[in-house]
C-alpha cells in the first residue's frame, strides 16, 4: 500500500503523517513542490531536524534553488523512494499539497512531444490574459478548465497546441506510468475549517518571520537567482524580497504572503475535493492518527 496524506497549506499534513508514523513503520516522502528545495526550510514549513529523525523522510531539501523540478523529475524521485520504503518493509507516506506533482506521480505523465524553443519563447512572453484570448479558438477545452489568471499553466496548453497541434486534453488522456496502476493507492485529505486553516496559515507565518524566515529569504536573494526559477516563486519570497529591496514594507509583504497562501489552499482545497470524486479518498476535519489509521485500513 502506498498513502497519501494531502489537503490546503498549513492544515496539519506533515504532523498528522508523523503522528501515523508513530503508530506504524512509514516512510514519509515530501509531495510539496516548495519543500524539495535547500533553500527554504523555514518559509516552506518543512520539517525540522527532530522531527525528521523521528521517523526517515524523504524528497525533502534534496535540490538546490537553482535546479529546478519539474513533475517528471519529482515522479522518478517518489517512484524511486516509494520502492525504498515498500523494500524495506515500511509504509509510504506521500505528504503534500502540490496536486500537478501527485498527479503525475499517481496518473501518470502525458507523452507531449518537444516543445518548439521558438513557439516556447514566443508563447511565454505572453502575459495570462493574452493566452487566455488565444486558447478560447486554439484550445477552447482548455481555456474553460484553467483559471485566467494561471500563469504557467495556461502558457504550458497554448505552447503544446501550437507546437503539436493537439490540444492538452488529447495529450493527458494518453498518460503513461501513474503507480495508480500498480500500486493499492489510499488517500486522506485534511480539510479543516476555512477560518480554522486561515488561522493556521497566519500564525504560522508569524512563526516563521520570528524564527528567521526573513534572513533566509535575504540569503536566497543573495545569490541573485533567475526570477523565473521555482523556488523564487514559493509562497512569501516575491513579497519578502520586495520588502528587502525597500519598495513595501514588512507589514504589506506578510499581508501579501497571508493573500497568497489563502488563494493557495482556494486552489488545493479545490484539486483535494476533485479526488475525493473521482478516487474516493477521506476526508479528515482534524489530524487524528487514529482517525487516519482507521481510514488506511479500509
Amino acid at each position: 500500500m502506498v498513502a497519501v496524506i494531502s489537503g490546503p497549506t498549513a492544515s496539519g499534513k506533515s504532523g498528522l503523517a508523523l503522528a501515523v508514523a508513530a503508530h506504524t513503520p512509514a516512510t514519509l516522502i515530501n509531495a510539496d513542490a516548495s519543500q524539495l528545495y535547500a533553500d527554504l526550510r523555514l518559509l516552506t514549513a518543512r520539517p525540522s531536524a527532530a522531527e525528521e529523525a523521528a521517523a526517515p523522510h524523504r524528497l525533502y531539501g534534496v535540490l538546490d534553488g537553482a535546479d529546478p523540478a519539474t513533475a517528471a523529475r519529482y515522479a522518478a524521485l517518489a517512484r524511486a523512494a516509494i520502492a525504498q520504503s515498500l523494500a524495506g518493509g515500511r509504509l509510504p507516506i506521500l505528504v503534500g499539497g502540490t496536486g500537478l506533482y501527485l498527479e503525475a506521480l499517481l496518473q501518470g505523465l502525458a507523452p507531449i512531444p518537444e516543445i518548439d524553443p521558438e513557439i516556447r519563447a514566443e508563447v511565454r512572453a505572453l502575459p495570462a490574459s493574452q493566452a487566455h484570448i488565444a486558447l478560447t479558438t486554439e484550445d477552447p477545452e482548455a481555456a474553460r478548465r484553467l483559471r485566467p489568471t494561471d500563469t504557467t499553466r495556461l502558457q504550458r496548453a497554448l505552447e503544446v497546441v501550437r507546437s503539436t497541434g493537439q490540444p492538452m486534453a488529447h495529450w493527458l488522456a494518453r498518460r503513461e506510468g501513474g503507480i495508480a496502476r500498480s500500486h493499492d493507492v489510499r488517500g486522506l485529505i485534511l480539510a479543516p475549517p476555512r477560518t480554522a486553516l486561515h488561522a493556521a496559515a497566519e500564525a504560522r507565518l508569524d512563526a516563521m518571520l520570528a524564527a528567521g524566515a526573513l534572513d533566509e529569504v535575504a540569503r536566497l536573494a543573495a545569490r541573485r537567482l533567475p526570477a523565473d526559477l521555482p523556488v523564487m516563486k514559493a509562497l512569501g519570497v516575491p513579497p519578502l524580497m520586495a520588502h528587502l529591496r525597500g519598495e513595501i514594507s514588512l507589514t504589506e509583504a506578510r499581508a501579501q504572503t497571508l493573500f497568497a497562501t489563502r488563494q493557495y489552499q482556494k486552489r488545493q482545497s479545490t484539486w483535494a475535493r476533485g479526488r475525493q470524486q473521482t478516487l474516493g479518498w477521506h476526508a479528515l476535519e482534524t489530524a487524528s492518527p487514529h482517525a487516519a489509521l482507521a481510514q488506511l485500513a479500509r
